[in-house]
């Protein structure tokens, strides 16, 4: 295999795994399902309050985001897959019928 088609693998590889992330992600935080973030705060005197950090139509905006992200990587890696299979084929390295092996 060329050095360029290993890098290429590597690369589809690594998209992959991130799209696998994204989609746990996704999946993990409903879009309805989401409250605003809070986070304990503490105040000079040792009290402590809660405190939101981030609201829930911020939360929202980045699961679209991510979304949107993960639809776009995934159409690349489909469409760079597609070229890679048939980069193959023309070089012929499909499989040898068994009856062609001898």
């Amino acid at each position: 295999m060329a050095k360029k088609s290993i890098y290429i693998e590597a690369e589809l590889d690594f998209a992959e795994q991130q799209l696998s992330k994204w989609k746990q992600y996704i999946d993990e935080n409903p879009y309805d399902k989401v409250d605003d973030r809070k986070e304990l705060m503490k105040t000079k005197t040792g009290g402590a309050y809660y405190a939101v950090v981030q609201t829930k139509e911020a939360i929202q905006k980045a699961l679209r985001d991510t979304m949107k992200e993960y639809l776009a990587l995934l159409k690349e890696v489909n469409s760079m897959r597609e070229v890679e299979e048939a980069k193959k084929e023309a070089r012929g390295s499909a499989t040898v019928p068994h009856r062609m092996q001898h």
